[in-house]
């Protein structure tokens, strides 16, 4: 990444029916035509207009069923029920733009190397060298289950499976020189068969031999987004991951995972400036901090305690429904715990108790809420103050915004805030290239 920091911009995204706040949808402001090609689009134009170098797609296999066993109450509430496949929104929404980098989410745990390597790769191609792709384990019953499996895998295999598959499909992206394709048509020559090499990968989740079918991209291959922060997923995340996408309470907090990060990054062998750590944030803001405090009030007023303990049941991979409001969790339970590992560790470390209660795990998450990550409320200079603040003490990279409705929370913010960051110097002007990895200031193939 180049000497000269700025402020790298990433909007969070679903392809579903609320925004990530499953509240959202309840926003007086939030547009109703989720399922059409227009809405999207808007969304992309929205974050253009902002100059953000990417919107991405996070993703999950299944409608949070597990609270109470049921899926009545996510739907009756609308919890974030409707999720489609955002590979082909992110095709439409490159249609509408030039620059914007577009990542989608690609479970690791029940799609091969082959269909991710060569899915990704074309739509790489298709954007011009925009793509991202957003490395995931699926981590509860209810997407196993729809994927015709008995059980989610462990947390740990997880990731040991997830590292397997990111060996094989590094290998298959690799296998075409950029100068492999000659077109030479005088000759009769297409390719240099010397430049393009075949694998033959023998592991213990994935056994692939072959040759790959898809050139590299203009950017080389997609930018790789993750989301690990505990324990073997941060392992994993600071191997791969290139855009590292994290939730921290406040900028002490956040400084000190960015260092961690950094430090782990560089005992997997890799250059800590390959990897950009970027903190979710809320933002609220409007042309006077008198509005801005309004407009938050009633989006934080939309939220209802259902959407909390749905999405904790289903992030969490338990049944939050077979629990009293105080009653702790036992050792036996905590440990069976096997969705977000990062959740349990963050209700563990801010509630003080080893074995938290509901309530606990209510308080602490945010979860359902606007809680969940920092929300800055203020007019656009309160809000540059503070991001400025975490980006200047080494708290971030750059950030990933959560909307608390859409289109309007990204709209608001490339009018408002955007202006303010670029007078101050933090944020870039204008992109600097055609490609998502040349804006981001990496290289064009991820590297030790």
């Amino acid at each position: 990444m180049a000497n000269n920091r700025k402020i790298i911009m990433v909007g969070f995204m679903q392809a579903q029916n609320c925004s990530n706040y499953p509240a959202s949808w309840r926003h007086h402001q939030s547009a109703g035509d989720f399922l059409t090609p227009d809405y999207y689009q808007r969304i992309a134009r929205a974050l253009e207009d902002g100059k953000f170098h990417l919107g991405f797609f996070d993703d999950r296999l299944a409608l949070p069923d597990i609270y109470g066993a049921d899926h009545k109450e996510a739907v009756k509430n609308g919890i974030r029920v409707v999720k489609m496949d955002p590979v082909p929104i992110l095709a439409t929404m490159a249609m509408a733009t030039k620059n914007l980098g577009l990542a989608a989410t690609i479970s690791t745990t029940y799609y091969n190397a082959f269909h991710i390597a060569r899915t990704m790769m074309t739509l790489d191609h298709m954007t011009g060298g925009r793509a991202g792709w957003n490395v995931v384990t699926s981590l509860n019953d209810s997407e196993a289950f729809n994927m015709g499996a008995a059980g989610t895998i462990e947390h740990d295999r997880r990731y040991d499976r997830a590292d397997e598959l990111m060996t094989n499909i590094i290998d298959m992206w690799g296998a075409w020189d950029p100068d492999a394709i000659l077109f030479d048509k005088e000759n009769g020559v297409f390719a240099d068969p010397e430049k393009v090499r075949s694998y033959d990968f023998q592991g213990e989740w994935f056994q692939t031999k072959g040759t790959f079918t898809v050139p590299p991209s203009p950017q080389g291959h997609p930018v790789i987004v993750q989301a690990g922060q505990s324990g073997r997923g941060r392992q994993f995340a600071c191997e791969w991951g290139e855009v590292i996408f994290t939730i921290q309470n406040n900028v002490e907090r956040g400084v000190q995972v960015r260092k961690e990060m950094r430090e782990e990054a560089a005992k997997q062998g890799r250059n800590p400036d390959t990897i950009a750590i970027c903190p979710a944030v809320y933002v609220t803001t409007g042309e006077t901090q008198s509005i801005a405090e309004d407009k938050y009030a009633y989006v934080n007023s939309l939220a209802k305690p259902i959407d909390g303990l749905t999405l904790l049941s289903e992030v969490l991979n338990f049944d939050f429904a077979t629990k009293g409001y105080d009653e702790p969790f036992t050792d036996e339970e905590l440990g069976s715990i096997n969705g977000l590992r990062g959740i349990l560790d963050k209700v563990v470390r801010l509630s003080g108790k080893s074995n938290p209660t509901l309530k606990d795990f209510v308080d602490h998450s945010g979860r359902g809420t606007v809680h969940e990550a920092p929300h800055i409320v203020g007019d656009p200079k309160q809000v540059a103050d503070e991001l400025e603040k975490w980006f200047t003490e080494g708290a971030a990279d750059g950030f990933v915004l959560f909307a608390s409705h859409t289109p309007g929370a990204y709209e608001e913010f490339s009018r408002y805030v955007v202006p303010e960051l670029q007078r101050r110097g933090i944020y870039h002007d204008d992109y600097a290239g055609p490609t998502l990895r040349g804006n981001l200031g990496f290289s064009s193939y991820r590297q030790k």
